[in-house]
């Protein structure tokens, strides 16, 4: 049993902003311990027997920063996929396909964001033994995660009957894009939806036929790409032009939905995308009046805030109630804690402010 970890770590991060900067995005941040997320996410998998070492897919402006984050925990790679351009996740997941068929065929690959938080590891283990059995029968197997809530930011997948002998797997009914309150609140209740956390688990040849199938234009575009590519030891430059003219489409709409062997393992593994400031407080330590301090920070007659200084001025919060205050070199941010979701369009505000000044 081979499974490389492919690791995707080539987003822009701007939901965490101003601790994730477009020179430095979210993954290569330490944002929950004194590592990065990208190599808490490398060392996740390293050293369990059925791993060999990680390829990472990222964009060529990153490369410098996972060559930083690999020395920084002394892991060689197999390979370093540096896009031209990003074009979602279909795309690279088949050059890291492409690199495993071409390299070592018969091996899986185990594709994982680059900037999730996993508390529970032995639950994910176990999960990961029950996924490869169905993967090495040439299932697409994805990883259901268990919802503690009604959550409308996230996708859901609907579990249905499991597969002959592995109890653990069951089929895919549907993929759910975001739903409503109401219909999130149904799913949870239900049982049968987990939400989507972007992680698989299938031999390399077993998606690249399934691309083919279903989405051949991202197959052309990769291989040919990957025919071109340009390769100095462990890091691989797939051919701009034949990349950059493939669509820009996920691995879900691309292929997993319209998969008929598809396949999902739920687990309940104490899973985040830490995906905005509100969902770190969530996983933070807090107080006994629910507020998480990170660093250089204090908060008195207050509750339910998140206080995180990173290089930045300490920060002191009197008598606040449900509100994030971030300080760092680079940006202050204060704002309700419902509301982080939307830092994104500070990130866009500023960005349109800078490009006029």
């Amino acid at each position: 049993m081979r499974i490389y970890p492919v690791i995707l770590s080539g987003g822009s991060g701007t939901r965490l902003w101003p601790l994730s900067q477009s020179h430095r995005p979210k993954q290569f941040v330490p944002v929950v311990t004194d590592k990065s997320m990208i190599q808490e996410t490398i060392l996740r998998v390293a050293g369990q027997p059925e791993f060999l070492q990680p390829i990472i897919v990222s964009g060529q402006t990153q490369g410098h920063l996972v060559t930083e984050a690999l020395d920084g925990i002394g892991v060689e790679p197999a390979a370093v996929l540096l896009e031209p351009a990003a074009r979602n996740t279909a795309a690279a997941v088949a050059i890291a396909a492409h690199w495993i068929a071409r390299n070592d065929p018969g091996a899986m690959m185990m594709v994982m964001p680059s900037d999730h938080v996993i508390k529970d590891l032995d639950s994910l283990y176990v999960a990961i033994r029950s996924a490869a059995q169905a993967a090495l029968a040439g299932r697409l197997v994805t990883f259901g995660i268990q919802p503690t809530h009604p959550e409308t930011g996230y996708g859901y997948i609907e579990r249905g009957s499991p597969l002959e002998d592995l109890a653990a797997v069951h089929q895919v009914l549907s993929f759910h894009e975001k739903p409503s309150l109401p219909l999130a609140t149904r799913y949870f209740e239900g049982g049968q939806h987990y939400w989507n956390g972007g992680m698989f688990l299938f031999l390399a040849d077993a998606y690249l036929a399934a691309l083919g199938e279903h989405a051949p234009e991202v197959a052309a575009a990769s291989a040919a790409a990957m025919d071109d590519a340009l390769v100095e030891g462990s890091t691989v430059r797939p051919g701009a032009e034949a990349f950059m003219a493939g669509p820009d489409i996920s691995i879900d709409h691309a292929v997993m939905e319209k998969a008929v062997n598809a396949a999902v393992v739920p687990v309940d593994m104490g899973w985040s995308d830490v995906g905005s400031w509100d969902a770190l407080w969530t996983i933070q330590t807090r107080d006994e009046r629910d507020n998480a301090v990170q660093g250089d920070g204090v908060v008195i007659d207050g509750e339910g805030n998140l206080i995180y200084v990173s290089d930045g001025p300490p920060v002191a919060a009197w008598g606040l109630r449900d509100c994030v205050i971030v300080s760092t070199a680079d940006g202050i941010l204060t704002a309700p804690r419902h509301r982080s979701q939307d830092v994104k369009k500070i990130v866009d505000f500023l960005k349109r402010r800078n490009a006029g000044a």
